[in-house]
C-alpha cells in the first residue's frame, strides 16, 4: 500500500480533525491554534544540502551561505563532487560541512526511487551519509516527501509540546516519544505539525525557552 502524501491544507485539516476526535489534548490544541500549516518543501540533493548548511546556525546565516553557494554556481551533486574542499570553504562552508556535502554528492543517491521507498529504507539510505542523522532523515520524509505518517521523536520542541499538551511530569525522551506517537498513526506528521503549532503558541504565552 502506497503511503499517503500530504498535498494540501485540506489534508492537514483532515488529519487534525481525526486526531482531535481520537485524542482530547489534540482537540484542545486544534481549538486554540487551528490546523497546522502544510510545510512541504522540495526534495532531492539540494534539499539535503540545505539541511546540512542549516545545522547549528541561524536561519539568516543559513540563507546567506546558501545564497553564496548558489552565486558560486554550486548547485548540483556533480558540481559539489568536483569542487575542492578549499573552494567550498571559501564560499561559506565550514570544513566539516564541506566534507558532509561532498560525501552526499558522492553517495549517488537515487532520489526519484527514494520517493517510493519504505520509510525505514529512506532513513537507512540517508543516515549512511556522514552529517545526516535520523532527525534530518525523518524531517526529510515529513516535509520533502510529504508522508502523512512520519514522526521525529528526537525533536526537542515536539517533546516539550507533548509534555505541555498531555500534562506529562517530564519531557519525554526519544524512545517514549516514539512509542507515544504510535497512537497518532496514520496522521503522525499532522500530529507533529499540531505539536509544533501548540509549542509556538505556548512559548509566546509563557516565555518557554
Amino acid at each position: 500500500m502506497n503511503p499517503r502524501i500530504l498535498h494540501s491544507e485540506a489534508c492537514m485539516a483532515e488529519g487534525a480533525k481525526w486526531l482531535a476526535a481520537a485524542h482530547p489534548p489534540f482537540a484542545r490544541a486544534l481549538a486554540l491554534c487551528g490546523p497546522p500549516p502544510l510545510r512541504r518543501r522540495g526534495d532531492g540533493f539540494e534539499a539535503l544540502v540545505g539541511a546540512i548548511v542549516s545545522q547549528q546556525v541561524s536561519v539568516a546565516s543559513a540563507r546567506a551561505i546558501a545564497a553564496k553557494l548558489q552565486a558560486a554556481d554550486l548547485v548540483s551533486a556533480a558540481q559539489y563532487a568536483e569542487a575542492s574542499e578549499e573552494h567550498l570553504r571559501a564560499n561559506g562552508l565550514s570544513r566539516q560541512k564541506a566534507r558532509y556535502i561532498k560525501a552526499l554528492a558522492e553517495a549517488a543517491i537515487d532520489f526519484d526511487a527514494l520517493r517510493e521507498a519504505p520509510e525505514d529504507e529512506i532513513v537507512a539510505t540517508l543516515t549512511a551519509v556522514p552529517g545526516i542523522g535520523r532527525w534530518t532523515a525523518e524531517i526529510y520524509v515529513m516535509f520533502s516527501l510529504g508522508r502523512a505518517d512520519t514522526f521525529a521523536p528526537n525533536d526537542l520542541a515536539l517533546q516539550e509540546a507533548a509534555r505541555l499538551l498531555f500534562d506529562l511530569p517530564e519531557r519525554p525522551k526519544e524512545k517514549p516519544m516514539r512509542a507515544m506517537a504510535e497512537a497518532w498513526s496514520p496522521w503522525r506528521t499532522v500530529a507533529a505539525g499540531m505539536l509544533w503549532h501548540y509549542y509556538h503558541h505556548a512559548k509566546s504565552r509563557e516565555g518557554i525557552t
